[in-house]
């Protein structure tokens, strides 16, 4: 069931970041909505809470190179959603937005197969 909840919370964190950065890249007014600014923290907190709670419950460490490689995708994903979300010019915004959409897809991909070589291992 934790498992399920993750994968649906990760889904939802990543449809919402494709809305928000859409919005971000056309200058709408509806990412400046006080729900907006708030739900994606919400859902990135369970998100990762139940993540670290899954890595202890399967017996994983975070020092396997599958849960690294993972791990050091969550942070791009990061720093380019921010790019995305606060860079000044449009071509930085779309740059970050690419860059997070890619480091995601990374993320996803390392999870499903628990490879940080996901396509060697397909």
């Amino acid at each position: 069931m934790l498992k399920s909840l993750h994968i649906t919370l990760a889904y939802l964190t990543v449809i919402g970041f494709v809305i928000r950065g859409l919005w971000s890249i056309t200058d709408s007014s509806m990412r400046e909505q006080k729900w907006v600014r708030i739900a994606p923290h919400i859902i990135d907190t369970l998100l990762l809470s139940i993540g670290v709670f899954m890595v202890f419950s399967i017996g994983a460490s975070f020092t396997d190179g599958w849960l690294v490689a993972k791990m050091l995708a969550l942070l791009g994903y990061i720093l380019f959603g921010v790019l995305a979300m606060r860079a000044a010019s449009k071509p930085l915004k779309i740059a970050g937005f690419v860059a997070a959409l890619a480091s995601v897809a990374y993320l996803f991909a390392v999870a499903f197969s628990r490879s940080p070589f996901p396509l060697a291992a397909a």
